[in-house]
């Protein structure tokens, strides 16, 4: 028996020291993430990174935390034929993908709202002005369009792109920052997860400088796949001078 136990031993250690591997590994990668995020000082830089990459990273995180899991799962091995192979096989991708799977779900479907939480606080978190160290003033929608050029104003009209004007309105200084105009999903009216998008969107009718247009945005939830649609106003290219004229 003592003879068997040992056959086996290389592959335990071997099964044992990537387990180990693994989860330093994973657990790395949580570590560098906090650590961006603790070093990164401008709000704008801190919300594109959460916005592109800490999701992806928690998934890989946990991949490499679940390859850990099923190694050290098989590395006190005593006894193996062919039968107990395909058993701890089954069982071990069985399990690793089923944990996967929790994991996916909740970071797909629960944690949008968390992360949404953050991004928001982020993004209308008062800018300081490099000129005066002061506060700056987050401008309305009819003030920033003073500071928008007209391919801006554009990109804004059909949804596309969002721009946020901070101006320091001591010395003048006006930072501009821009933003996916559908980047996060809404909550569905059907299921109540965060997973509303805005798929596909339509002008109906283009705004010319007398009378005002018409979009229509198509939504679809990608976790139930219900659908909607949203018809909405798009201003008269008079009326937005008038207001870029009036906070000029």
């Amino acid at each position: 028996m003592e003879e068997v136990m040992a056959s086996y031993e290389p592959w335990n250690q071997l099964a044992t020291n990537i387990a180990y591997g693994c989860w330093a590994l994973a657990f790395l990668i949580v570590l560098g993430h906090l650590v961006k995020l603790m070093t990164t000082s401008d709000p704008k830089a801190k919300y594109d990174y959460i916005n592109r990459y800490e999701i992806r990273n928690l998934w890989i995180a946990t991949i490499i935390l679940v390859v850990g899991c099923c190694f050290y799962a098989n590395s006190y091995i005593i006894e193996l034929n062919t039968i107990l192979v395909i058993v701890r096989v089954f069982t071990t991708v069985s399990m690793g993908l089923i944990a996967a799977l929790i994991v996916q779900n909740l970071l797909k479907f629960y944690y949008p709202f968390y992360i949404e939480k953050r991004l928001k606080e982020l993004r209308y978190r008062p800018r300081v002005s490099p000129k005066t160290g002061k506060p700056m003033k987050l401008l309305s929608e009819a003030e920033e369009d003073a500071y928008l050029d007209e391919g801006m104003q554009a990109e804004e009209n059909v949804f596309s792109i969002d721009y946020d004007v901070w101006k320091d309105e001591e010395s003048g200084f006006i930072k501009i920052e821009k933003y996916a105009g559908h980047l996060h999903a809404l909550e569905c009216p059907e299921c109540n997860y965060q997973t509303f998008k805005v798929v596909k969107e339509e002008i109906l009718k283009a705004p010319t400088a007398t009378e005002e247009g018409e979009l229509l945005k198509h939504y679809q939830c990608s976790y139930c796949s219900y659908k909607a649609k949203k018809t909405v106003t798009l201003k008269t290219a008079t009326s937005k001078f008038e207001e870029s004229a009036a906070t000029a």
